[in-house]
C-alpha cells in the first residue's frame, strides 16, 4: 500500500486566529506605545505593566487549563485529558516565565530592587515550582501511567495557590501594586483601553498555544504507539 504523501493544510480557523493574533498584536503596540499615555513618576519603564498583567492572566488561563485536564485524566484515564494537561502546563509556564522576567524590571524602578519576598511574588514563584516539578517529572523519559498521574496531581495542586495570588496583596498587605482597582490609584482612560486590548491579545495568544501544544501531544502519543505496535509485531514474526 503506497503511503499518504499528502500534505495536511493548516484548519482554517487556526489560520484566521492566528492573522487576527497578528492584527492584534500590531494595534496593541500602536496602543502601548502611542496612544496610552506616558506614567508620570515611572516614565517609559511603566510600559512593561501592558505585558507584565495580561502575562499573568494568561498564566492563571494556562494553569487553569492544565488542572482542568490533569482532574479529568484522573477521573477518565483518556489520554485526550492528559495531552490537555500538558499543554496547558507548559502554556502556564511559558507564560511565568515572562510574568517573572518583566516583574523584577519593572520592580528594579518602582521598589529599587529587582525581588522583594512580597506575598504575591512569592506566591507566584510558588505555582512555577509546581509546573516546573510538573514538566521535570514528565520529561523523564516516556512517561508511563505512573509519571502521569503523579504529575496530575502536581497540576491540581496548583488550583488553591492561583486564586492565593490573586488575592495576596489584600489579605497580607504586600508591596505589590494594584493600580486597576479605584483603590490602587485608578488607571487612565487610555490605558484602560490599551490595557484591555493586551488582555484580548494573550487571551488569544495562550489559546492558540494550548491548541497548538495539545496537537504535538496527541501527535506524539500516536507516534509512540505506533511504534510499539511495530516492535510488537516484528518481535511477533522473529518468535
Amino acid at each position: 500500500m503506497a503511503a499518504d504523501t499528502t500534505r495536511r493544510s493548516p484548519s482554517l480557523p487556526g489560520l484566521v486566529l492566528t492573522g487576527l493574533a497578528a492584527a492584534l498584536l500590531v494595534v496593541c503596540l500602536y496602543l502601548i506605545f502611542f496612544y496610552a499615555p506616558v506614567e508620570r513618576r515611572m516614565g517609559i519603564v511603566q510600559k512593561i505593566f501592558y505585558f507584565h498583567v495580561p502575562s499573568a492572566y494568561a498564566m492563571y488561563v494556562g494553569f487553569g487549563i492544565g488542572a482542568f485536564g490533569s482532574i479529568r485524566y484522573l477521573a477518565s484515564r483518556d489520554p485526550r485529558w492528559d495531552a490537555l494537561g500538558v499543554a496547558g502546563v507548559e502554556t502556564g509556564m511559558a507564560f511565568f516565565t515572562i510574568v517573572l522576567t518583566t516583574g523584577p524590571l519593572w520592580a528594579r524602578k518602582a521598589w529599587g530592587v529587582y525581588w522583594t519576598w512580597d506575598p504575591r511574588l512569592t506566591t507566584t514563584l510558588l505555582v512555577g515550582m509546581i509546573g516546573l516539578a510538573y514538566l521535570s517529572l514528565r520529561s523523564f523519559g516516556e512517561a508511563g501511567e505512573t509519571e502521569k498521574r503523579f504529575a496530575s496531581g502536581l497540576s491540581i495542586v496548583s488550583i488553591p495557590v492561583i486564586p492565593l495570588i490573586h488575592y495576596s496583596v489584600q489579605r497580607w498587605r504586600g508591596t505589590h501594586p494594584t493600580v486597576i482597582t479605584s483603590s490602587g490609584g485608578g488607571l487612565d482612560a487610555r490605558m484602560g483601553v490599551a490595557l484591555g486590548m493586551s488582555f484580548l491579545l494573550f487571551t488569544l495568544i495562550a489559546s492558540l498555544l494550548v491548541a497548538a501544544r495539545y496537537r504535538v501531544e496527541r501527535n506524539r502519543e500516536r507516534a509512540v504507539e505506533l511504534m510499539h505496535r511495530a516492535l510488537e509485531r516484528g518481535l511477533g514474526e522473529n518468535s
